[in-house]
This record gives structure tokens, sequence and C-alpha cells, in this order.
């Protein structure tokens, strides 16, 4: 779920034009996970950008305020939200934590770095969500930890329907500053990608993990 309308364009807008989102249909990506992508996103590319950065910030931190109230702490999901959440945090006068994949297989074996108490209230932020899992996991370990998750909030979604389900099944309240289909819109109103190569990004969407970009 986007926070608005008006927000989710203009944060499209300004992830295009940093080159934090590319966009290739006529030769696509190949992702981590073996997918052929028209699309490629590296949201931590806003940290290079003083001006973008300072507007993904508060947009994110005053919405946290509007969707779940000011929480204890604010959670980054490493290693791309790191960055963010702790400006994120610092913005709101917050505590910040951050949550590995795994915990660490020496020393303190922490999976969650920095100080946290049962029963806080605690609001993650991600830079991307792709299927959702990884940031998932996130949550499960600040569950484990017993303390209060009240949703995430994100700077991206492509909006796949596996990451719809994943979280509802998960019982996770996700809001983003922009999704796919504002992506889009945006991409277009501004000449980035013409009206065809909307339909390959369309078509790529609603099946990524078959899509071969012929």
């Amino acid at each position: 779920m986007i926070f608005n309308k008006s927000t989710a364009k203009k944060t499209a807008e300004v992830l295009l034009q940093i080159n934090a989102i590319k966009l290739n249909p006529k030769n696509p990506f190949t992702w981590a996970s073996g997918w052929k992508s028209p699309i490629y996103c590296d949201n931590r590319l806003v940290l290079s950008f003083p001006v973008v950065r300072n507007y993904i910030k508060e947009e994110i931190a005053k919405n946290i305020e509007i969707e779940f109230g000011k929480p204890d702490v604010i959670a980054g999901v490493a290693t791309g939200a790191i960055g963010i959440g702790a400006l994120v945090a610092e913005y709101l006068g917050l505590p910040f934590v951050y949550v590995r994949p795994e915990a660490k297989k020496h020393g303190r074996q922490n999976q969650i770095e920095g100080f946290i108490e049962k029963g806080q209230n605690v609001v993650v932020v991600e830079d991307l969500i792709s299927t959702g899992n990884s940031s998932l996991v996130a949550v499960d370990a600040l569950k484990a930890a017993e303390v209060n998750v009240k949703g995430m909030v994100a700077i991206f979604t492509y909006g796949f329907d596996v990451s719809k389900e994943n979280f509802k099944t998960n019982n996770v309240n996700l809001f983003t500053l922009s999704n796919y289909e504002s992506l889009l819109e945006q991409a277009l109103d501004t000449n980035f990608i013409n009206q065809a190569e909307v339909d390959v990004l369309s078509k790529w969407n609603s099946n990524p993990s078959e899509w071969s970009g012929k």
C-alpha cells in the first residue's frame, strides 16, 4: 500500500533521476535469482544525493507517525536499509537497530544489532520489496526478541503478487513511498519510456519468474 499517489509519483521521479531505478526493456538485467528483468532498482544510491536523501528520510518519518504513531525504535533491514533507517531514526529522535539476514557465527552471535527491549514498539524500514522474503526474516527476528512490530515502511515495491501474499500471511502492515504502477505512470509522463515499453514492463511484472524478454 502506498501512502498517497502524489508521494508515489514524486518518489518514482527522484529515483529515476538519480538512476536508482533503471528501465531497459530492450536489454534486460539478470537478477541474483536468475530472473531476467527490464528493471533494476538500487535504492542505496539515495544516500549519495543529499536532496533526495532528505526527501526520502522526511517522507518515511512523517508517514510512520501518521500510520503507526511514534514507535520506540526504528529497525533497518541489513544491508540496504541500514543507512536510510538510521537517518529516519535520527530525524525522529529515536533509537536505531538493524537486523541481519542471520545471526553472526562469532562474538555475541547477534542477529539484531543495537539495544532493544521486550515489549517495545518497532517500525521496520526497508529499501526495496521484491518477494518480501528477506524483509519478513527481519520481522521474524524482531518478533523472536518479543518486541511489537507495528509494521514496515519501504521506499519502493515491485508489487508482485507473491509479496502481497507473504505480507498478508505474516500479518505485517506494509506501506511504501512508491510502487511499480506509479513508477510506470511517472516514467511515461516524463518520457523515460514509451507506451510500447510500458506494455513490456507490465507484462514482466505480471509473471517475472517466467519472463524472458523475447
